[in-house]
């Protein structure tokens, strides 16, 4: 997949590109279906298939005091779009001089002279331009006279739950990762690097633990959880605790990992963590031993439930 960085930087016009635009943030099932449409309609009419998202998310420019959590960070969003098959991802600088731009003029201007867009493909609730007043209805309304055509995509529900980046957001926010994995086609995954912890896992339970220095800005709600841990290349299981450490009196919030059947030494070394379901609420025990008895009922518990999905799959 070819990335370009700024409109600027747009070297002459593309061969029949059909285009989306949007934020895309998660890149749920509901994305995908747009995404391989664009890949279907360019397919059909030996064009490029080209994907506009915008960097950083309009929501941080205009109301920086609103906390929301991306899903996906913009590394891992290039990453999930690639994997769908798309030919050209272009990044746009979300400015406020981008922002004054007409939803009308960034039609005529940036879609079909700049990237001379033969068909687009939108959400039915696609929004941009100044203001946010462009949307399907307005694509709609100047593809005669511009010469493009416009599909809209219906919303999307699985078993009457709306497949959107709110809804998704809230069930991680919530601890709801197995229902979120139906909506987004995968786990919910964190990333970052192993860094040093307080020692306990290995020296005091006998579990060592991976301590996470995560780069996402959402993770799923206090508690333990079933999760799959990837290190160069290859998925390992393992139970992931969120939370505290209330049995040790501990204040600051910590990912701490146990790694099953695997004994490395991967201080400052990157891993990504797969949330599989949830497992227990976090809670406070009497002493270590308690804690270390059900440590091994986690484990325990998540073994099966990797059985179980493996039987599924």
């Amino acid at each position: 997949m070819e990335i370009i960085n700024g409109i600027e930087n747009i070297k002459g016009r593309f061969k029949n590109p059909v285009v989306t635009i949007g934020n895309f943030d998660g890149i749920h099932l509901a994305h995908r279906s747009i995404f391989e449409k664009v890949i279907e309609r360019a397919r059909a009419i030996d064009g490029e298939s080209i994907v506009i998202t915008f960097e950083p998310h309009p929501i941080k420019l205009f109301q920086p005091t609103v906390i929301l959590p991306l899903i996906t960070s913009y590394e891992k969003k290039i990453q999930l779009i690639e994997e769908v098959g798309v030919s050209t991802l272009i990044r746009v600088d979300f400015t406020k001089e981008f922002a004054n731009i007409s939803a009308r003029d960034f039609i005529i201007e940036i879609l079909c002279h700049k990237i001379g867009m033969k068909e687009i493909v939108v959400g039915y609730d696609c929004s941009f331009g100044k203001n946010r007043q462009g949307n399907a209805n307005l694509l709609q309304e100047m593809a005669k006279d511009l010469g493009f055509k416009v599909h809209v995509m219906e919303p999307m529900k699985l078993n009457g739950t709306p497949v959107s980046s709110t809804k998704i957001r809230e069930m991680i926010k919530d601890g709801q990762v197995k229902e979120a994995k139906r909506l987004l086609g995968r786990n919910y995954q964190i990333r970052g690097n192993v860094i040093k912890g307080r020692d306990r896992g290995g020296r005091l339970l006998s579990f060592p633990t991976a301590n996470l220095k995560w780069t996402d800005e959402l993770f799923p709600k206090v508690g333990v959880y079933a999760v799959l841990v990837k290190h160069k290349g290859t998925t390992y299981q393992g139970v992931a605790n969120i939370g505290y450490s209330p049995t040790f009196g501990n204040k600051t919030l910590s990912i701490e990992t146990h790694i099953l059947d695997f004994n490395h030494d991967i201080y400052d070394e990157a891993i990504e963590i797969g949330f599989v379901d949830r497992l227990r609420d976090e809670k406070k025990f009497s002493n270590p031993e308690e804690l270390t008895e059900q440590i091994k009922i986690d484990i325990e518990r998540a073994r099966n439930l990797f059985k179980m999905e493996t039987n599924e799959a």
